[in-house]
């Protein structure tokens, strides 16, 4: 990179940040009013402080054990307690409605005050009965405002501001939820005696829902079982109390859960002991009936060695027999369920399989249940659940269908084989055969009898013995003693930054749409080729509009600059006089009268003959300006009127230019200033006779300046007809007034010839936008008092 192109740059950035250094009151001003909004904000804004608990996440190996089979399942995939999964049913719709419900969080008392209310917590000066229904006030918007006015007596009403309804307390109160009775808590009622109380009622789902976006629930650790709970309120205990029943019932309804389906399986069990125990009864009726009947007592055994061979599998066949039958009744209990119940576990199927799609099972049926709390079974989840439901009874059913199947297969081959055995066993008596198949199926019975005991025993005790899903590790408590919002660093910067950002953003915009000329360097940067010889500030009402001989204003020596410039190109040429200067501009009211008088007035303070010409003849302004300045005194008596002006010179040829001159004496200046005279019908045609031309010429030899105040060019051509006349033509613009695509019209009239000796004036720039010479030059050797001094 150059160091042209660097020092480009470089000044560039400095021209952009002296826009906004030009504005810097603007800037403090918005950076104390934020910071005013900001103080207001924190001084009456709500403080809210945080409550934090950590619980951890015990893993249920019972289930993990007999799912973990079906791992690589994608429907067994949530049978392990997964934390991401137990942090969704922590912080569940359903735990915050119990939550709400049993610490009646919908329900808020609130101390009324002047600029802001707080909500009393715990320490009510009144009690509140509620005579309508639990599920009427649960659901219900309601409030109202109490005023304490004495330890009797209390006012009541709708509304802040309406009139208050006497009553006394214990007396109903008609509502629109139902009788309400308020009663005096004495403990606390003197602190808030001669007060006004809010009374808030809202549905519980609202209060549910409100506190479950509050809540934060986070993993401590990717690998971690870990669980942080925090939550912000203004008031510590209340969070405290929202955190610590919150995982009290997370535990409660993971036990309930248990307790469901160990009450279903011991109900099973109960059904089956009650068939079984008949069974057992006919066995031993029969084998006793069988001992009466034959006479029998105690039979040898014969053929010890058939029999030796047969027992084992006879024992083979009572077993499958028995798996039939258990495996028969939990088909046709799962073919009758008709809903979606805990199905009974461990009835003591030897099919591992069964056993793990009965607990997944229970496990989601267990889910629905708690989702349908809050729910409906249009639910997209519950809808889920159910078809995942019927997936897995249908599983099940065909599992148990496949396994009766195959005992079948297994108790028809065992009984041919027996019977095969039985063959070489014919010639043992036959009462001894008939004895033992009735003692083997008592034998039978009676297992069975007393294993499904032994499971019934084993599912209470493992209900008596389950454990909560979490441990707590640390209870709520308050973290940290100040508030952590509203945060003052914060809001305190964020009202800094909104106030430096707001009127930059505003001066940005304003300059972007901006599209008018502002100073000497704004109109340079866009007429490279065209001189800009000065810039004037913008006057206020209380500055002179005309200068005088010893002024130092910064006007005076904006004037000085444009007369140095314009003499330095009148010397440029000196193949002739070269003094004939022409001041226009784009459409009035840019200030060319106002350049044109005081360009005049400092070319006089040299002691130069000056003549000041009023060619504006369409809407003439000089004689208006000059008779509205103090201390002019008219050598002659120019009247507008009365005397001939330029107009009258160009129409009667009898006119001579000293008959149209009006000695002046302005202060202690003496200028010569010829008026426009009287508006012509014909302007333009007035323009262009000859006499103007010889006018131009007599003047310019008889005086050492003159200066012509002409028509604006782009409103009519008067000044066109008369540019060939002029040596120097002064281009007036009005900061924030002349827009830079007008500046195209005269450089296209410069560049096609029509405008010679074409420059350009800057009028009404303010302060805080002029150039380096308004800056640092206007008025040198004045002294000036700072602002900080008074």
């Amino acid at each position: 990179m150059s160091s042209s192109n660097f020092s480009n740059k470089d000044v560039n950035l400095k021209d952009l940040l002296s826009v906004y250094i030009g504005y810097w009151k603007w800037f403090v001003f918005s950076c104390f009013v934020m910071g005013i909004f900001a103080y207001i904000y924190i001084r009456y804004a709500t403080p809210e402080f945080a409550a934090k608990a950590k619980i951890q996440i015990l893993e249920d190996k019972s289930s993990s054990s007999e799912l973990s089979a079906f791992k690589d399942l994608d429907i067994f995939r949530g049978a392990k307690n997964k934390v991401e999964d137990e942090i969704e049913i922590l912080n569940s719709r359903s735990n915050f409605i119990d939550v709400v419900k049993n610490l009646n969080l919908n329900i808020k008392i609130i101390e009324v005050g002047n600029i802001k209310e707080s909500e009393i917590y715990q320490n009510h000066p009144f009690k509140i009965n509620f005579i309508a229904n639990d599920s009427i006030i649960n659901a219900s918007k309601f409030k109202f405002f109490i005023d304490l006015s004495s330890e009797t007596t209390f006012g009541f009403s709708l509304e802040k501001d309406s009139p208050l309804k006497i009553y006394s307390f214990g007396k109903n109160i008609h509502t629109k939820i139902g009788d309400i009775v308020i009663t005096p808590n004495l403990k606390f009622f003197k602190g808030y005696k001669g007060k006004k109380i809010k009374v808030l009622i809202s549905p519980i789902y609202k209060i549910a829902e409100g506190y479950q976006s509050k809540i934060k629930v986070s993993v401590a650790d990717k690998q971690s079982n870990i669980i942080n709970i925090s939550l912000k309120d203004p008031i510590t205990d209340k969070a405290i109390n929202i955190i610590n029943e919150l995982i009290i019932t997370y535990n409660a309804n993971a036990i309930e859960d248990k307790k469901r389906i160990a009450d279903r399986t011991s109900e099973f069990i109960n059904d089956r002991i009650n068939d079984i125990s008949s069974n057992l009864t006919s066995v031993d009726q029969s084998a006793q009936d069988f001992k009466t009947s034959k006479g029998v007592t105690d039979i040898a055994s014969e053929a010890n060695i058939a029999l030796n061979v047969g027992a084992a599998n006879r024992q083979e066949l009572e077993n499958a027999k028995t798996q039939l039958s258990i495996a028969s009744g939990m088909k046709e209990y799962v073919s009758g369920e008709s809903g979606y119940e805990v199905l009974p576990s461990n009835v003591g199927l030897s099919d591992p399989t069964i056993a793990n799609t009965t607990a997944k099972y229970n496990q989601l049926v267990s889910e629905r249940k708690r989702l349908l709390k809050s729910s409906n079974e249009q639910n997209p989840i519950i809808v889920n659940l159910d078809q995942q439901l019927n997936g897995l009874k249908e599983s099940m059913r065909s599992s148990l269908t496949g396994m009766e199947r195959n005992l079948g297969l297994q108790v028809n081959s065992l009984s041919s084989q027996m019977s095969r055995i039985n063959s070489k066993i014919y010639s043992a008596p036959k009462n001894e055969r008939q004895l033992r198949d009735i003692t083997r199926q008592q034998q039978t019975t009676e297992s069975l009898y007393l294993y499904l005991l032994q499971k019934r025993e084993e599912s209470q005790i493992t209900y008596a013995s389950s454990s909560p899903k979490s441990k707590i590790i640390d209870l709520a408590y308050q973290d940290g003693d100040s508030p952590v919002s509203p945060m003052r660093s914060k809001i305190y910067l964020a009202a800094l930054v909104l106030g430096l950002l707001l009127p930059f953003s505003i001066i940005y915009v304003r300059d972007l749409l901006d599209n008018k000329i502002h100073n000497k360097t704004g109109l340079e940067k866009l007429i490279n080729s065209v001189p800009v010889l000065a810039e004037l500030p913008k006057l206020s009402k209380k500055d002179e509009f005309l200068v005088t001989k010893d002024d130092r204003s910064i006007l005076s020596e904006s004037l000085r600059i444009l007369r140095t410039n314009l003499d330095y190109l009148i010397k440029a040429k000196t193949e002739k006089k070269n003094n004939v200067i022409f001041v226009t501009s784009s459409v009035p009211g840019e200030g060319k009268t106002f350049l044109s008088s005081n360009l005049t007035m400092i070319f006089a303070n040299t002691d130069k003959k000056v003549l000041l010409i009023g060619a504006d003849i369409r809407n003439p302004k000089l004689y208006t300006f000059f008779n509205n300045t103090k201390d002019v005194d008219k050598l002659g008596k120019p009247s507008r009127n009365k005397d001939a002006g330029l107009t009258e010179y160009l129409y009667d040829d009898t006119l001579s230019s000293k008959d149209i001159i009006n000695p002046m004496l302005v202060h202690t200046n003496s200028i010569d200033v010829i008026y426009s005279g009287k508006i012509p019908p014909n302007p333009a045609e007035l323009l262009m006779s000859d006499r103007m031309k010889d006018l131009l010429a007599e003047v310019s030899l008889k005086y050492d300046y003159v200066i012509v105040d002409t028509a604006p060019l782009m409103v009519v051509t008067d000044t066109l007809l008369l540019t060939d006349y002029a040596d120097h033509i002064i281009y007036v613009t009005r900061a924030g007034v002349t827009e830079t695509k007008v500046l195209e019209f005269p450089l296209k009239l410069k560049k096609e010839g029509k405008l010679n000796g074409l420059s350009f004036v800057v009028n009404d720039v303010k302060e805080a936008n002029l150039g380096y010479g308004g800056k640092y030059g206007y008025g040198y050797g004045k002294t000036v008092k700072k602002w900080w001094k008074f």
